[in-house]
């Protein structure tokens, strides 16, 4: 006769962090990616009823509303209230193979106790990637221009185009007037940087006559 399973007593503390922080959150512009072809292939999806599919479709779109993002409470009482059921039929929801929560496990977020999916987190994570892209993209777009208009500027101060097309020489510039100065970059900006390039020494002698 086998010997009964040994149970394990089980702490927050032995819960996986969650990756995303309380922080982070999703605008207007930001969306998460449905994989419908993976959501067909899913044993939910084939063996799950029409109920049970659609609560945890709600879940996964209720998920990105919550703190952290892609997280649900780990709570009967609110689990409950998401889903619009009684707190006796989701406790059997939860305790369902095929259930609603199929694969939503406990995790820790700054000490508190979520439930977490590991596709919903990827998503989530793939979300913000996206959009961490696309701030970068415009910030370099950003960056662009600026450049593009100090050596503008150079130009119109006589200043000679293998000068102005000194990569570092400009960036170097660029990053003295950012420290240094606030607002719209004027006439007077650019002459207050070629100045301090000049009596920094970046350029060469024969690259600045002062006039």
């Amino acid at each position: 006769m086998s010997a009964a399973p040994r149970l394990v007593a089980v702490t927050p503390g032995d819960y996986p962090a969650y990756p995303i922080g309380r922080d982070q959150s999703l605008d207007g512009h930001s969306f998460v990616k449905w994989q419908t072809a993976r959501w067909l292939s899913s044993r939910t999806f084939k063996l799950a009823s029409w109920e049970v599919q659609g609560m945890a479709r709600a879940l996964f779109d209720l998920c990105q509303t919550e703190r952290p993002i892609g997280t649900l409470p780990d709570d009967d009482e609110e689990l409950a209230a998401m889903l619009r059921v009684s707190q006796v039929r989701l406790r059997e929801l939860r305790a369902m193979d095929l259930g609603p929560l199929r694969n939503w496990s406990r995790c820790l977020s700054d000490g508190v106790v979520r439930l977490a999916h590991p596709v919903v987190t990827e998503q989530i994570q793939d979300a913000l990637d996206r959009r961490a892209m696309a701030q970068l993209s415009k910030e370099q777009k950003a960056v662009a221009v600026r450049l593009e208009r100090l050596r503008k500027a150079l130009l119109a101060n006589q200043i000679s185009q293998a000068v102005v097309a000194d990569d570092l020489l400009i960036r170097r510039m660029d990053e003295w007037i950012e420290a240094t100065h606030r607002g719209n970059r004027t006439a007077a900006v650019y002459r207050s940087a070629i100045l301090h390039a000049a009596q920094s020494r970046w350029f060469g002698r024969e690259d600045w006559s002062g006039g």
